[in-house]
This record gives C-alpha cells, structure tokens and sequence, in this order.
C-alpha cells in the first residue's frame, strides 16, 4: 500500500522562556488516511525544527476532525530533557518514557480513601500522610527537643552531668557527639 502525503501546518507558535519551551498546535491533513502516527509526527517535526533529542518533544491533545483527513495536536519542545523533567507533569513523562510509574495496590488506595472520608478539612492530608511515615517526624522532633534542651542547658542538668563553669562548650561537645556536623552549625 502507497503511503499517501500529509500536511502540517503550525499555528499559535510561541516561545515561552520562562519554561524553557516552544509550544504550538499542528494541523495534520491527511487525506485518504484514518489518522497519521505521534511517532511518525514526530519523526518530521524533529527534522523541521532541527531538535537535539527527540526525547524532549511532548504531544497531546490529539483530536480528529469530524469526517477525517484532518487533525489537531498540541506540540511542546523543549530546550533540553532536563527542562522537560523539571516542568511537565508526571503521567506526560510516564507516557514519554522518561519516567516509571509506581504500582500501588488497590487494598492501599481503597484504604487511604477510607481513613479520609471519616475526617474533614486540611486534617485529610495528615491522615493520609500518617500511613506513609509519621514515625520519622516523632523521632526528628525528639531530636529537635532534645537539641533545644541542650542549648538552653537543661538537658544536662537533668542526666547530672555538672555544669558549673563550662556550660556551652559542653553543650556543643554532647550535640557533636550525637550528629557530627551539628556543631559546626551552632
């Protein structure tokens, strides 16, 4: 089978600094063919706009006209792939391959929705977060406690380490040797 010549147009062409990114849609006439393929799309536009790597071009949007032979997409180059991590949402990257997608396991979602429809208000994101890791927030507050009551003396008085002529140096030694790089802050 013959493969029959498509058209692209682009229109609404701009340069967004901000984003790093050129951004346009693309009209595709094709006539006498159900729809043109991303991949041989793309394969073009990298040799019309000289990209470095094809891995920072997205496509989205992708709409056929009523009774064929055209369609409509939306089209973002970007400067670099780094760029293109850095601004575009998660499940674009998935699509593109730049990323993976985490499974997560139906029990667990179902669970989360559970625990947050019993609570209201901005205390739904804390109880969702619980399930992920509210231990390591504990122990990093004890340590902060832990760290003020030093600082104001009052931890050593309370194990009975004497501290009569030299309190702050031996507050400084006591937080060195819990977290070595700590006394280099204080």
């Amino acid at each position: 089978m013959v493969d029959k010549a498509v058209t692209i147009r682009t229109r609404k062409f701009m340069t967004n600094r901000l984003l790093s990114r050129k951004q346009f849609v693309i009209d595709v006439l094709h006539l006498g063919r159900p729809n043109v393929s991303k991949t041989e799309l793309k394969e073009k536009l990298v040799r019309m706009n000289e990209v470095k790597d094809p891995n920072s071009i997205f496509v989205f949007k992708f709409r056929t006209h009523l009774g064929g032979g055209k369609s409509t997409d939306f089209w973002l180059i970007y400067d670099s792939v780094e760029k293109a991590k850095k601004y575009e949402p998660k499940y674009r990257l998935i699509k593109n391959g730049l990323d993976t997608k985490v499974e997560k396991s139906k029990k667990q979602l179902n669970e989360r929705k559970n625990r947050a429809k019993k609570i209201r208000g901005v205390k739904k994101t804390k109880a969702s977060d619980a399930a992920k890791g509210g231990k390591k927030k504990c122990v990093f507050i004890g340590f902060v406690l832990i760290l003020n009551l030093i600082c104001r003396n009052e931890f050593f008085f309370n194990i009975g380490i004497e501290t009569s002529f030299r309190k702050r140096p031996l507050a400084i030694d006591f937080v060195e040797s819990i977290a070595p790089n700590f006394g280099k802050i204080i």
